[in-house]
């Protein structure tokens, strides 16, 4: 028995259905309890894509069509991490009408390959665990030469099943949660879902008619006349409790009061919506009130950063030509910390971070709209950095330096410490090593109850983060900004993003406390309008 490029397209359909279905169950594995991209999400977006291929008889042009989509979509280090794992099967099928079981194994050992060699630090108890394990088994099947295919999926699939039950062994956090690595149980989703394929049993949808499959679109709108900034549109998933039809009516009416071109569309099961507003914040977070964010856009009109302008852009001139020599892409939510980037000289803003990690084609369309002969990416996040290592290696036009900055304060710093005078190879050393000078702060709301480090975290408190890690759990803000403040004695300089919804009074406050704890240090706070993160501060 042996697979075609119909067939194998049948089995990506059926794994992206697989993922779609227990999207949410992926989400809730996560560990650390702060608002992420989520692992479910970012996977199931970056397979969600080969929905629109063609069907082909050649596996060759199946599985090339299939990683190039997944590539280009693929969003988050888990999204990153898959799109390389189809990138390494399609080179290990190229030229192949069809493939045998040797053939399916040699794959799934490239691209494991090239999905490891990707990764700066891998570590055990991840999807790339699971990834070798299953490599390694598909070898070592291969000994079998009566073998069929749907025989070494299922030995497979029994074997990713056994390296994700280890997986909390073997990374200390997930033991400590109770769960199983989020990328690596997508993995294990995503064979299952091949398998059934190959059975002739291909995994459909669950609520085939609701779920959210396509991006919503409102290409109707008027945009000539902006008064909000931000075109905001969702699929919420209802959560239990509103389950049933007309159950949030008071949704739809605070939409009414935070923006204009409302469209509020409600079943038994989902809400969709679309609202022009100043604060997609507001509106992702009344949302969660209801259930769960299935897909979320946020596009800023007035800047013509929305989709539906870069295709317009990409329809003309692809790349922009160099216009100077040096120019910078910066990713962050939030207008004021968009300005801030501005001020010091980005050229294209990405909206973007915590929640909404942009895809690996977001970045490559703002590198070549940026008019200089370099570009330095700056990803600020952690989570970020991998698509966009990604995107830098598909530019052709355009030099492109990615820093590993994983904060807006380290984003920031790295900026301030470029010379315009400097040689690219002296910029890139020296706005690496200012990322050492800066400590990142962000104060937050736990979005899960869980346990880190022994301390159990409720669902609502509030979360002291240094440099990504959980420095204190209190019950308010401001006892928060207290704990992290002690930490800033030294400091020379100070300076902090106030999120979206924070009052002034507030931020005086945190001005105040700050003080305090820092009299002889040089203070700034200014509005930030991030989502989610009342306060992001840098300290120097």
């Amino acid at each position: 028995m042996t697979i075609n490029g119909t067939k194998f397209y049948g089995m990506l359909i059926s794994a992206a259905n697989a993922l779609d279905n227990k999207q949410e169950i992926i989400n809730n594995m996560n560990v650390f309890p702060v608002p992420d991209g989520d692992t479910g999400i970012n996977m199931t977006l970056t397979m969600r894509t080969m929905k629109n291929l063609s069907d082909t008889d050649s596996l060759s042009d199946c599985a090339k069509k299939a990683a190039d989509v997944a590539l280009r979509s693929a969003r988050g280090n888990s999204g990153a991490i898959l799109s390389l794992f189809f990138r390494g099967m399609a080179k290990a099928f190229r030229g192949l009408e069809e493939a045998d079981c040797v053939h399916v194994a040699y794959a799934f050992g490239t691209g494991y390959s090239e999905a490891y060699k990707a990764v700066m630090n891998p570590t055990k108890g991840t999807i790339l665990t699971v990834m070798q394990k299953v490599a390694d088994r598909a070898q070592e099947l291969t000994e079998d030469a009566r073998l069929k295919i749907e025989n070494l999926f299922e030995r497979l699939v029994e074997t990713a099943e056994v390296a994700l039950a280890k997986t909390p062994e073997q990374l200390p956090k997930l033991k400590e949660a109770h769960v199983v690595d989020a990328g690596g149980y997508g993995f294990v989703t995503i064979l299952k879902g091949m398998l059934a394929a190959l059975k002739n049993h291909p995994v459909v949808l669950e609520k085939e008619a609701d779920a959210p499959t396509e991006e919503a679109t409102f290409a109707d709108f008027d945009a000539e006349e902006i008064t909000f900034a931000y075109c905001t549109e969702c699929i919420v998933q209802k959560s239990e409790e509103y389950t049933g039809e007309d159950t949030a009516e008071e949704f739809h009416q605070f939409l009414c009061t935070v923006g204009d071109s409302v469209v509020f569309a409600e079943d038994e099961e989902i809400i969709k919506l679309h609202v022009h507003t100043d604060h997609p914040g507001q509106v992702m977070e009344q949302a969660l009130r209801f259930g769960s964010l299935a897909t979320v856009k946020i596009e800023n009109m007035k800047l013509q950063h929305s989709a539906k302008v870069v295709e317009q852009e990409k329809s003309g001139a692809k790349v922009a030509s160099p216009e100077k020599k040096y120019g910078f892409v910066s990713v962050c939510l939030g207008d004021g910390i968009a300005d801030a980037f501005r001020d010091i000289g980005a050229d294209r803003i990405i909206h973007g971070g915590q929640t909404m990690n942009p895809s690996t084609q977001d970045i490559i369309d703002a590198v070549n709209l940026t008019p200089s002969e370099y570009v330095f990416v700056l990803p600020n996040n952690k989570n970020i950095y991998m698509v966009a290592e990604q995107a830098s290696k598909l530019i052709k036009d355009k030099k492109v330096v990615v820093i590993p900055t994983r904060s807006v304060p380290q984003g920031i710093a790295a900026m301030i410490a470029f010379n315009p005078d400097g040689t690219p190879e002296d910029n890139q050393a020296a706005m690496e090593d200012s990322l050492s000078s800066v400590v990142s702060m962000s104060v937050t709301e736990a979005v899960r109850s869980t346990t880190v480090s022994g301390e159990a975290i409720k669902d609502g408190q509030m979360l002291g983060l240094v440099d990504g890690v959980i420095e204190c759990v209190t019950d308010s803000e401001q006892e928060c900004l207290r704990k992290l403040a002690k930490k800033i004695g030294g400091a020379s300089y100070v300076m902090v993003f106030c999120g979206e919804g924070v009052s002034e009074e507030a931020q005086a406050q945190a001005e105040a406390i700050l003080r305090e704890h820092a009299p002889d240090c040089e203070i700034s706070v200014m509005y930030g309008g991030q989502p989610l993160y009342p306060y992001v501060i840098s300290v120097e």
